[in-house]
């Protein structure tokens, strides 16, 4: 079996990256296995090296829970987040760059990391999230702090319409004096999202403006539902 490393290698990066950047997200198929999924799942139903878990319903993000992982996270996190990273900084950058700002992000992760614990946000963002029947995220932006990097991964750990029904993974476009746009996205089992944090730029006639964005889920119909969430920047708590 290809290892992770030798997975994210054969991307069609420069194809990705020019849709990450006209879009704001792109679907990368297949990079899980099932079994890596699954064992992702019994840690989180057995496994005690979390540092943190939320009931969603508590504080009205939805009806749900997460766990964030504690450091040191398990290798094929740290795998995905140190190997995806340095090919989407530069798409990152040159967001930047569109809409004249001064951020410029490092090319390596451990940069990013460092930054992060420069400012006081040392604790990993890192979690798995887990919907049952019902169950829902509501419209929200993962930001934990000053120092932000611009975009972030989810990955299905289950199939859809098969381990579950409805749950699927929406993303808005706040326009500038128009209306909302939604973007609702269904990926299989394994499948990566990369999409926008907060942010991207948007050409129009008098150049590049600012377009905000949020993700969710939809409520689920039947089932239960599990995702990997990898946020690049730490947090402060």
């Amino acid at each position: 079996m290809r290892s992770i490393t030798d997975r994210i290698a054969e991307i069609n990066w420069p194809k990705i990256k020019v849709e990450l950047h006209d879009k704001g997200f792109v679907v990368i198929k297949n990079i899980l296995t099932k079994a890596e999924c699954e064992n992702l799942i019994e840690d989180y139903n057995a496994d005690d090296t979390y540092r943190k878990t939320v009931n969603m319903e508590r504080y009205r993000f939805g009806l749900g829970e997460y766990k964030y992982f504690s450091y040191p996270m398990p290798a094929i996190i740290t795998e995905l987040r140190e190997n995806i990273y340095p090919q989407i900084a530069p798409v990152a950058n040159s967001w930047m760059e569109e809409l004249k700002l001064n951020t410029r992000f490092p090319l390596a992760h451990y940069e990013l990391k460092q930054i992060c614990h420069d400012h006081g946000q040392t604790k990993p963002t890192v979690l798995i999230l887990k919907y049952g029947e019902g169950g829902f995220n509501t419209l929200h932006q993962d930001l934990y702090g000053e120092i932000y990097f611009p975009m972030q991964m989810v990955l299905m750990l289950d199939q859809a319409d098969e381990d579950y029904k409805g749950g699927e993974f929406v993303i808005t476009e706040q326009i500038p004096r128009a209306q909302s746009k939604a973007n609702v996205l269904k990926p299989d089992l394994g499948d990566m999202v990369i999409f926008t944090t907060n942010f991207r730029p948007v050409k129009g006639s008098k150049g590049y403006y600012r377009v905000n964005m949020k993700h969710g889920v939809s409520p689920l119909h039947s089932g239960n539902r599990h995702s990997l969430g990898i946020i690049f920047h730490d947090a402060l708590s």
